[in-house]
């Protein structure tokens, strides 16, 4: 159980990861400057105008907002889970 859960944990980051990096180049698509040196630090304020700015464009937040979260709070889930069950 415990291997399974870390195994989980690890993909969710990388999802979440991947999720990431698509919403910062959306974002960049969008005229924002992208800070890269800091980019860990800025991620959810980027994260947060992805769906500032979709949600002026659409009236809805965008499509990749909610698997990003989604991604970093299963993966927090599993993590939990894998500590657990050690």
């Amino acid at each position: 159980m415990a291997i399974a859960a870390n195994i989980l944990a690890f993909v969710s980051v990388v999802l979440g990861v991947v999720f990431s990096m698509m919403i910062v180049h959306e974002v960049s698509k969008r005229g924002v400057k992208i800070n890269f040196v800091l980019l860990r630090l800025y991620l959810i304020k980027y994260i947060d105008q992805y769906k500032q700015l979709t949600r002026k464009e659409t009236g809805k937040v965008g499509p990749l907002y909610y698997p990003c979260v989604g991604s970093y709070v299963m993966a927090l889930v599993f993590a939990i889970i894998y500590l657990i069950a050690r």
